[in-house]
């Protein structure tokens, strides 16, 4: 039975990996089109749209290596396993797209005081070409329930919005000559792009920097311990997390004086029922007596 269930999570996986793979070959293939469209319809929107798609392309890209990579057992070089590297993924997404970004920063604020008129119905046609190819992308993604994919999901209907906002400016400049429109849907675009990059890089280096997940479950998982009668004090109470999702435990527990071996069974089992409302991927409980020095204390 076991084995059984465990080939259907694998199945799940492979799909996963399967509809994640397709969605980067989408939006690689339609990237490389939108930077030749925008070029020849001179049109900044497009370039903007463009550079956005490309980060999603990295990303799913990155995704999807990544999945496959954090499948891997854990091994003496990496104890961990690989889930850190989603952390390097998105660190180089974030880089590319503020590169990017403002590039197209430079393109489109000159435009401002110059407006040049698009090739609007190149650029409606690539707007409506874009909002479907997004749009099944991002159908082909709703089928997964993977974080992975919801995330990129999000990405995808981004995507789609991005276009959506592109084919209603087209629609507009074939109407009426306002070709200011175009470089300052890029820069509001752009603007929005960058916004997310900073907060998204800011939440990866702190887990770079191995903070603290969540100090208000910090204090709690503190509290609880300190609570319990058998405990005299709590240090080294370490939480950092591997890729954002997986957190890892350490922690020091100075026991009362006097305690009897047998007590300390049942402490394990109530710190057990502790930590399991929390879901680590990791913990490590050290008990220390009341009489013992620690050994990582500095004298």
């Amino acid at each position: 039975m076991h084995n059984h269930s465990h080939h259907h999570h694998d199945g799940d996986e492979e799909a996963a990996s399967k509809r994640i793979g397709w969605a980067f070959f989408l939006n690689v293939m339609f990237t490389i089109i939108e930077f030749i469209g925008g070029w020849l319809t001179n049109s900044t929107a497009i370039m903007a749209d463009a550079v956005h798609d490309l980060g999603d392309s990295l990303s799913i890209g990155t995704a999807w290596a990544l999945n496959k990579l954090s499948r891997k057992e854990a091994n003496q070089t990496f104890s961990y396993g690989y889930r850190r590297f989603s952390l390097f993924g998105a660190l180089i997404n974030g880089l590319v797209l503020t590169v990017g970004s403002v590039w197209i920063l430079f393109e489109a604020i000159p435009r401002l005081s110059a407006p040049e008129m698009p090739q609007v119905e190149g650029m409606l046609l690539l707007a409506i070409f874009g909002v479907v190819v997004n749009g099944f992308a991002a159908f082909k993604l709703s089928k997964g329930d993977s974080l992975n994919e919801r995330v990129l999901n999000w990405h995808l209907l981004e995507d789609v919005l991005g276009w959506v906002a592109v084919l209603i400016v087209s629609i507009v400049l074939v109407f009426v000559d306002w070709p200011i429109l175009d470089p300052l849907l890029s820069i509001g675009f752009t603007l929005f792009i960058l916004f997310n990059v900073v907060r998204n890089l800011k939440a990866t280096l702190l887990l770079f920097l191995q903070a603290t997940p969540d100090d208000a479950q910090l204090v709690e998982i503190r509290q609880r311990f300190t609570g319990h009668d058998s405990v005299s004090e709590v240090h080294h109470l370490h939480v950092w997390s591997l890729d954002g999702e997986q957190h890892v435990l350490t922690v020091h527990i100075v026991l009362v004086e006097g305690i009897e071996l047998k007590n300390i069974k049942s402490l394990k089992t109530d710190f057990s029922n502790v930590l399991s409302d929390y879901g680590f991927a990791h913990t490590t409980i050290e008990f220390e007596f009341a009489d013992e020095r620690c050994r990582d204390e500095v004298i």
